[in-house]
């Protein structure tokens, strides 16, 4: 049996490649995309499926890994469009009615709000789908199965088409060409175990390949989730390390960038390839993300 045709289309966030990608698959009549991108990239959307001879209002179906602004935003633009779009139940409230997904996020970009991730619409009710753990959703002739992965974010599935898995922000962040991983952990629902718990399950249903939104399609996938776990680890430790100081959030952003920049070179990624990871994976974000993390997770035990 042929494999399904499956087209990276890459968003050109902020004028760079390799950053955020929408995955394009074509059956019978449906037109079907695993993320929607940001708004801010809709554009970029927009050449990408030109070159396929497509345009956004030909998109029949739309399928969210989960809702942060650089992985649905464009989401609603696309259902006023005809697009029908899945989701994990837990995001589907804030697909509906954005105002705190949006008040969060601000709270994190300020002003860059606009720049970074541009108009966020919300989903009308009638094009709006909930999917569910291990029921798989049925588009013409191709059938993917949703897989609840959180750690992430709890509203986090990677979707399963065939022997390929659409992983979102579980399976990590990473640019072709390097062979380096990063974990991106925000706030308000990273959890280290969690995650733990979902990079066991992914290797436990024999991925193929993994195909994060940052960025692309890999074979190495022993590695991959390998490295998340290793990922994982580090910023464990470096966290308990950093939090017997009681640095302020400022400290710790400042603190948790020269780390990471600090394994990137070690890794040997050259300056501008650390550039291409910061914008896939903000550092000073992880930073909030693990402070929350240690607040909620690990100093109540």
């Amino acid at each position: 049996m042929a494999q399904t045709r499956i087209d990276t289309l890459d968003l050109n966030f902020q004028g760079r490649s390799h950053a955020i990608a929408s995955y394009l698959i074509r059956s019978g009549d449906a037109v079907i995309l695993i993320e929607s991108g940001p708004g801010s990239t809709l554009p970029g959307l927009q050449a990408e499926l030109a070159a396929q001879g497509l345009s956004t209002r030909d998109v029949t179906h739309v399928l969210l890994t989960h809702i942060h602004l650089d992985h649905a935003g464009a989401a609603g633009r696309l259902a006023t469009q005809g697009a029908e779009i899945y989701v994990h139940p837990i995001g589907a409230p804030h697909m509906l009615n954005p105002e705190k997904l949006l008040a969060s996020a601000a709270r994190i970009y300020g002003d860059r709000m606009d720049l970074l991730w541009g108009e966020f619409l919300s989903v009308p009710e009638n094009k709006l789908h909930v999917a569910n753990d291990g029921e798989g959703v049925k588009i013409g002739n191709v059938e993917f199965i949703p897989h609840n992965t959180p750690g992430h974010a709890e509203h986090h599935f990677a979707y399963q088409l065939e022997d390929t898995f659409f992983c979102g922000d579980v399976g990590g962040v990473r640019i072709p060409g390097y062979q380096y991983l990063r974990v991106p952990m925000p706030p308000p629902e990273l959890h280290l175990e969690r995650w733990r718990e979902s990079a066991r399950k992914l290797r436990a249903l024999e991925p193929a390949r993994l195909a994060p939104t940052h960025f692309g399609m890999y074979e190495d996938v022993e590695w991959q989730l390998d490295e998340v776990e290793k990922g994982l680890d580090s910023a464990e430790r470096w966290l308990e390390q950093a939090m017997k100081d009681a640095p302020t959030i400022e400290e710790l952003r400042e603190s948790f960038t020269r780390w990471a920049m600090e394994e990137g070179k070690s890794a040997g990624l050259s300056e501008d390839v650390v550039k291409a990871y910061e914008l896939a994976n903000p550092l000073g974000m992880s930073a909030d993300g693990l402070l929350r993390y240690w607040k909620k997770a690990v100093s109540q035990k």
